[in-house]
C-alpha cells in the first residue's frame, strides 16, 4: 500500500462549483511532492458549510488504484 498527506483548503463556493460539474478533479501537492489528481465527488463526505478543508491521508492499492481517502485532521 501506498500513501500521501496533503492539505486542502476549498471554500464553500468554490467547491460546490466543482462537484456540480461530472467528471471534476481536484490537484493537490503531496507533502512528499507528488501531484494528485483526485475526483470531486471523493471529496463529498468532508464537504462543510466552510468547504472542503484538512489535512488528508490518501491511501492507494499496490496497483496504485484507491483504497481510501482519510481525514485526519484541520
Amino acid at each position: 500500500m501506498q500513501s500521501y498527506h496533503f492539505r486542502i483548503n476549498i471554500n464553500y463556493q468554490e467547491f460546490e462549483k466543482l462537484y456540480r460539474v461530472p467528471n471534476t478533479v481536484v490537484k493537490v501537492r503531496s507533502e512528499q511532492g507528488a501531484t494528485i489528481q483526485l475526483p470531486a465527488m471523493r471529496f463529498v463526505p468532508f464537504f462543510t458549510q466552510l468547504g472542503v478543508r484538512g489535512y488528508f491521508e490518501l491511501q492507494l492499492t499496490d496497483e496504485n488504484k484507491f483504497k481510501q481517502l482519510i481525514y485526519l485532521h484541520s
